[in-house]
């Protein structure tokens, strides 16, 4: 029997697991079903992609991994983006947080799983990967050293500087993807509709805006950003890609960062942000953080952008409107929220960077590199327990933080991402 065709002992214990053994539900009767699942073949072959859908989405999370190697058309379907707006809508979507790093040893992925209720988890789990090609596991190593990460379904894309590869959690397959068009470093990087968009990352990239399509597996320039930045972080919400922070970049070669980073321009790119409207392909008005400082972590959660700022010896954690469809009438408004529990009057500086996560109504703050600790130190202070890999959750409902299992410890350097499936 080819990939192409669905194995019906499979598809017998899924349409099992699908429809329940009482008759409570009366929208769905069993009684119509037997002939077909017992049945070596016949009809059960045909159904259309719809009712298969539907089945496919209740079905346990746990059985994807074997049901998305039954057949060809089982796998483009669970991949889909129907199958997880079917799975959304019956609240069956479990959403992780996974920081990727990699080693001389392979891709290492730590994972922090909410329930559908989005309580807090307890903690991580650690899996190793390598790469198909085995040959290149040295370039796939430099490969994360400043990658940026972002999620469609069960598919991670790691956008590195002048490579990329596509992580399947599902199969735990690490295949290359085709490579940005421009070389970039410490660039955006947002999934906005099922495709990448990047931005900034260095002059030779120039203010060119490229989108990524996965399903032909091509880069293509689609705007030009309003401003060169390097060192910028990327968000999405509503359709909207965000453009945050960072450096002015010069109009040198080489990258070079401008001598306007040494003053007041320098500030204001640091602490502002570019809106790109992916549908419009049109730039809205930009915005500025209040209070200025210099963004070193956002993310996008339940409509809105949530941004850190580092102002030399404190963090200040700020929230943006971003809802454009609806009868808010907030769009663009900024709120000031309470700033993560740690140290005061401690400069965070370059060694220590964090990375902003968006999970249902949760922000999710890992502390990807550097120690606290050692900063504390150096400032003749004794407080300990902020040492590496610190992860702390907001809740965007009750306004309050908690603190969970920090990272694993090989983890480090990570990017981390959301996934949905």
């Amino acid at each position: 029997m080819s990939s192409e065709s669905c194995n019906s002992r499979h598809l017998s214990r899924l349409m099992k697991s699908c429809f329940p053994e009482n008759n409570t539900h009366k929208s769905i009767s069993p009684k119509t079903i037997p002939a077909t699942v017992t049945g070596g073949g016949g009809a059960i072959f045909s159904l259309p992609d719809d009712l298969l859908l539907e089945c496919l989405s209740r079905v346990p999370s746990t059985s994807f991994p074997s049901l998305s190697v039954v057949c060809r058309r089982w796998c483009h379907l669970l991949h889909s983006s129907h199958f997880l707006r079917l799975r959304r809508r019956l609240h069956l979507v479990n959403t992780s947080v996974y920081a990727i790093s990699a080693s001389v040893s392979g891709l290492f992925a730590a994972t922090l799983t909410f329930d559908n209720n989005y309580l807090l988890p307890t903690s991580w789990k650690v899996s190793l990967y390598l790469p198909i090609d085995i040959s290149s596991l040295e370039n796939f190593y430099g490969l994360l050293t400043h990658a940026r990460v972002c999620a469609s379904g069960p598919m991670i894309f790691i956008v590195g500087r002048n490579a990329m590869v596509r992580y399947d959690i599902w199969t735990g397959n690490v295949v290359p993807r085709a490579p940005m068009n421009f070389n970039r470093k410490k660039f955006a990087c947002a999934m906005i509709a099922g495709k990448i968009y990047v931005a900034g990352g260095g002059s030779r990239a120039a203010t060119a805006v490229e989108e990524y399509n996965p399903a032909a597996d091509t880069w293509s320039v689609v705007s030009h950003a309003p401003r060169m930045r390097y060192g910028c972080i990327g968000v999405a919400v509503e359709g909207v890609f965000y453009v945050i922070g960072g450096l002015k970049v010069g109009g040198g070669t080489g990258g070079d960062i401008s001598r306007a980073t040494a003053g007041g321009e320098a500030h204001v790119y640091a602490s502002s942000m570019d809106l790109y409207d992916v549908e419009a392909r049109g730039w809205l008005r930009g915005r500025a953080v209040p209070g200025g400082g210099c963004v070193v972590a956002a993310c996008g959660a339940e409509g809105h952008v949530y941004v850190l700022a580092s102002h030399a010896v404190e963090l200040s954690f700020w929230k943006f409107d971003a809802r454009r469809n609806g009868n808010s009438g907030n769009f663009g408004e900024w709120s000031r929220l309470k700033s993560p529990p740690m140290p005061t009057q401690v400069r965070v500086d370059g060694t220590v960077r964090f990375s902003f996560v968006g999970v249902g109504d949760k922000v999710v703050l890992v502390q990807v590199a550097g120690c606290i600790d050692d900063l504390l130190r150096r400032s003749g202070r004794s407080m300990r327990g902020f040492r590496e890999g610190l992860v702390l959750v907001f809740n965007t409902s009750s306004g309050e933080w908690g603190r969970v299992a920090d990272l694993p410890e090989v983890i480090r350097r990570a990017a981390c991402v959301s996934v949905e499936c």
